[in-house]
C-alpha cells in the first residue's frame, strides 16, 4: 500500500521524517517550510485530489479540523476512500480519522503508535466495545503456542471473551517478537509496543520484580503496559505466569459498558 505524510510546519516535517524511516511513505509539505523536496504544495486542495487517487494510506500531521474540511469534498465511501489519520505536532495522539475498520486506518493508527510513541485513538463503534487490555512480557524466541495458551488462560480467570479483547500491550524491546507479532495477527488484536520511558515514569501501582529490571531495565511488563494503554483502567488480573509469559489484564472504565 502507497502511504503519504502531509504537513504544514516544520515541527510536523521532523515527525515525517522519523516516520518515513520505518514506514515507507511520500512527503507532502507546505511551501512555507523550507526543506528540500520535490513534493511542495502551495494550497492544499490542489495536491490532495492526486494525492486521494494515488496512495491507500494518508497521514496526516495536522489539525484534525484542518484535515476535516480540506478532505470532506472527496469522500465517497468508506469501502473505496484511503485509510486517514491524523497525529498532532506534539506526537500525542495518533487518531484513525476515516476508513477505520473498512480501509486500514485504525490497523495505521497501531503502526504509528508503535513507531512514534504516542496513543492510537479508536473511534470504531465494534472496537469501542472492546475494553479488555492484556499486558503481556515473554522470553526471547517464546512460540506462539505458548503465548495464546497464556492468554486464553488469562481470560479464563476473570470470564471474560477474546472478544472484548482491545488491544495487547507490551514494551518497545519486543516489537520484533515473532511469536507475539503473530498472535497479534492470528486473532486480528492489535499489539501496542509502548516506550521503555513509559515503564521507568510509571505512575500506576503494580507488583515490581528486581528479575525483570536486572534483566531489561523496567521493574515489570505486564501489569504496567495494560495499565498505562487505557482510559481509566482498573486491574482485574494481577501478573501470572505461564511457561515463559507473563500475563496481565485491566478492564476499562467505560460509561455504556458498564
Amino acid at each position: 500500500m502507497k502511504t503519504a505524510i502531509i504537513t504544514f510546519s516544520k515541527q510536523g516535517y521532523c515527525v515525517a521524517k522519523i516516520l518515513s524511516k520505518q514506514q515507507k511513505a511520500d512527503i507532502f509539505v507546505h511551501k512555507k517550510v523550507e526543506v528540500s523536496t520535490s513534493n511542495v504544495f502551495s494550497k492544499i486542495r490542489d495536491i490532495l485530489p492526486f494525492i486521494w487517487e494515488e496512495f491507500s494510506q494518508l497521514i496526516f500531521i495536522a489539525p484534525s479540523g484542518l484535515v476535516i474540511r480540506s478532505i470532506s469534498s472527496l469522500l465517497k465511501s468508506k469501502y473505496s476512500d484511503p485509510a486517514v489519520v491524523v497525529i498532532d505536532i506534539g506526537t500525542r495522539w495518533v487518531i484513525s480519522l476515516l476508513s477505520g475498520h473498512e480501509g486500514g486506518a485504525n490497523k495505521l493508527a497501531y503502526d504509528v503508535a508503535n513507531i512514534l510513541g504516542c496513543v492510537p485513538i479508536i473511534t470504531t463503534s465494534s472496537e469501542a466495545r472492546k475494553n479488555i487490555l492484556v499486558g503481556m512480557g515473554c522470553r526471547k524466541g517464546i512460540k506462539l503456542e505458548i503465548l495464546k495458551e497464556a492468554l486464553f488462560l488469562a481470560l479464563e480467570q476473570v470470564g471474560e471473551p477474546l472478544a472484548k479483547v482491545r488491544h495487547i500491550a507490551s514494551i518497545e524491546l519486543k516489537k520484533t517478537e515473532p511469536g507475539l507479532l503473530a498472535l497479534g495477527k492470528e486473532f486480528n488484536i492489535p499489539i501496542l509496543f509502548l516506550p521503555k520511558f513509559f515503564f521507568q515514569q510509571c505512575k500506576f501501582d503494580y507488583t515490581p520484580s528486581t528479575f525483570v529490571k536486572e534483566k531489561i531495565g523496567v521493574f515489570g511488563v505486564a501489569e504496567p503496559a495494560c495499565l498505562m494503554s487505557g482510559h481509566c483502567p482498573k486491574l482485574i488480573l494481577e501478573k501470572t505466569t505461564w511457561k515463559g509469559v507473563s500475563v496481565a489484564l485491566a478492564k476499562e472504565s467505560c460509561m455504556c459498558l458498564e
